[in-house]
C-alpha cells in the first residue's frame, strides 16, 4: 500500500511540477514565515580557504528553523554527535524562530557571516537566498540513483529554473484541515465526513457548517487573517472549494482573481458559522480549535495531529479530550490539491571550499545514509525518498498509527507554488485582502486590487 501511495504521489506532483510547523507554530511555519527577501548584491566574501590537506574542515555551523524536533536542542545534539563520531567534523548549531529567523539570516548574509548550513524549505533556500546568489549549487551531490530515489515533486521544488539545486530535500508533508469529531457527532454533522478517505465535498462542507451553526449558534470555523502565519490553510480552503488556482503553472504570476475564487470567497462570506477574523493568525486559530471554541481548523498538519498545539496531552485530542480528525480540504469532487511542505538542507556560499566539503558530508549523512531514518523521524514528517544507500525508508512510520494513516493524504498533494517570485510581498497582500473582504469590501474588487499588488511584488 505504501508503495502505491508513493507512486501516486510522484504522479500527482510531477504533473503539477510541483506551521503548521513544529508542534506549537502554524505552518507555513514550517512552512513559510518569510520575513524579508534579500535583494541586494551578495556582500564581498573572504578569499577562498581550504584545509591544509585540501579536504573538509573540522568544524561547521548549522542554523535550523524549528522543523519538528530539529528545533529541539537535545534531539539535534544526538544527531550531530553521531555525525561527528563518524566524520570527526564538529557541528555548532543555532536554533532559529520563525518570528525573527529570516531577519537573523539576512543580517548575517549582509555582514558576511552566514552559517555554513541552513535547514528550511525551497521558498527560502531556492526562491530567495538561492535566487539572489547566496547558495551553493548541490547538483554534484545527486547521482542517477539519488534522482530515482527522491520523489519528483520535492526534487523539482528544490531546483532553480537554471537547473541549480539549492536545497537537498529530506522530508515533506501535506497541510490539511481538522475537525472536532465529537462536536460534529453532537450536531449530526459527521454524516458529511468520509472518515476512511478523510475527504469531503464542498456541498458536504456547507451542510456540515449549517448543522454545526444550528446546534451551537456560534462561529464554528474562522478564516483567520491577522497576518501571514498559517496562510497556507486559507489559500487551500479558497482554492479548493470550486477549483481555483493561486499561481500559473510556470510560477510567474498570481492568479487569485478567477471566477472560481470569487465564488469561493463569496460562499464563505455568506455562511453563518464562518467568520473572517482579523484578530487571529494560524496559531491563534489552532489554539481556539484545541480549546473547543472552534469546531474546525484550517491550519493543520501531521505535527499538529500528533500533538495539538504542542500541549503534550497525547495524540489527536482537544484540551477536553474530544477526538480530532484530520481532513482534506473540501472540493466539488472530494479530490483536493493540498499544499505541501518540503524541508531540507542548503549551503551558503562563503567561498570556503573546506567548509563547503564538510557541509556536503553533513547533508549526505543526514539525507542519504543509514542515519536518514533518525533525521526523518526527528522532523516528524515523511521521507522524500524511498531508500538511502540501501536503507529502506518506505516503512519508517509503520509503528506509528497516526503517521501511517496520514499518508492517505499524500496523493492529493498539489503544486508547490511557494517558489513564485515576490512570495514575501504577496503574502501580505493575501491576508490584507481577506481582512478587507471581512470588513465588507466587494469580493471581486478585493481580488482585483490585491492580486495586482501581489503581481507587482513578483515583478520587482
Amino acid at each position: 500500500m505504501k508503495k502505491l501511495l508513493a507512486l501516486l504521489l510522484v504522479g500527482v506532483m510531477a504533473l503539477s511540477a510541483v506551521a503548521c510547523g513544529n508542534n506549537s507554530a502554524p505552518a507555513e511555519e514550517p512552512a513559510e514565515e518569510v520575513r524579508e527577501e534579500v535583494n541586494e548584491e551578495p556582500a564581498e566574501t573572504p578569499e577562498e580557504v581550504t584545509s591544509e590537506a585540501g579536504g573538509a574542515a573540522s568544524e561547521i555551523t548549522l542554523w535550523t528553523y524549528p522543523i519538528g524536533k530539529w528545533g529541539d536542542e537535545a534531539t539535534v545534539k544526538e544527531l550531530t554527535d553521531g555525525f561527528t563520531a563518524e566524520t570527526g567534523i564538529a557541528v555548532n548549531v543555532e536554533f532559529l524562530a520563525y518570528a525573527d529567523g529570516d531577519d537573523k539570516v539576512n543580517t548575517a548574509i549582509t555582514a558576511n557571516q552566514a552559517p555554513d548550513l541552513i535547514m528550511e524549505g525551497p521558498e527560502r533556500l531556492v526562491a530567495n537566498w538561492g535566487a539572489n546568489g547566496y547558495m551553493v549549487d548541490l547538483s554534484d551531490m545527486l547521482d542517477d540513483t539519488d534522482k530515482k530515489e527522491i520523489q519528483a515533486a520535492p526534487m523539482t521544488a528544490c531546483t532553480a529554473p537554471d537547473g541549480a539545486v539549492y536545497e537537498y530535500p529530506l522530508v515533506m508533508t501535506a497541510h490539511c484541515m481538522a475537525v472536532n469529531l465529537d462536536a460534529f457527532k453532537e450536531a449530526g454533522a459527521d454524516q458529511y465526513l468520509d472518515l476512511e478517505t478523510h475527504t469531503w465535498t464542498t456541498d458536504d462542507f456547507i451542510k456540515a457548517v449549517d448543522a454545526l451553526y444550528a446546534h451551537y449558534n456560534d462561529t464554528v470555523g474562522a478564516v483567520y487573517c491577522a497576518g501571514q502565519g498559517g496562510d497556507q490553510g486559507t489559500r487551500a480552503l479558497v482554492n479548493n472549494l470550486y477549483g481555483g488556482s493561486y499561481t500559473d503553472a510556470a510560477h510567474t504570476a498570481y492568479t487569485w482573481n478567477s471566477p472560481e475564487n470569487v465564488k469561493a470567497l463569496e460562499q464563505l462570506k455568506s455562511m453563518d458559522g464562518i467568520a473572517f477574523d482579523a484578530s487571529l493568525a494560524g496559531g491563534d486559530e489552532i489554539a481556539k480549535f484545541y480549546q473547543g471554541v472552534l469546531k474546525m481548523a484550517f491550519c493543520w498538519n501531521i505535527a499538529q495531529q500528533l500533538d495539538p498545539n504542542g500541549a503534550g496531552t497525547g495524540s489527536g485530542l482537544t484540551v477536553t479530550g474530544e477526538e480530532i480528525v484530520f481532513m482534506s480540504f473540501p472540493s466539488e469532487t472530494g479530490e483536493s490539491k493540498l499544499q505541501g511542505g518540503i524541508w531540507g538542507f542548503g549551503i551558503f556560499d562563503n567561498k570556503d571550499a573546506a567548509r563547503i566539503e564538510a557541509s556536503k558530508q553533513f547533508i549526505k549523512y543526514m539525507a542519504d545514509s543509514a542515519a536518514t531514518v533518525d533525521a526523518v523521524k526527528a522532523a516528524n514528517y515523511f521521507a522524500v525518498r524511498s531508500s538511502a544507500e540501501g536503507t529502506d525508508l518506505s516503512a519508517i512510520w509503520a509503528d506509528n498509527e497516526i503517521m501511517d494513516e496520514y499518508q492517505v493524504l499524500m496523493p492529493q498533494l498539489g503544486d508547490y507554488y511557494q517558489v513564485t517570485a515576490g512570495w514575501a510581498g504577496q503574502r501580505t497582500a493575501w491576508w490584507t485582502m481577506l481582512q478587507q473582504i471581512g470588513s465588507g469590501m466587494d469580493v471581486t474588487e478585493a481580488l482585483t486590487q490585491y492580486e495586482g499588488e501581489a503581481n507587482a511584488a513578483a515583478s520587482n
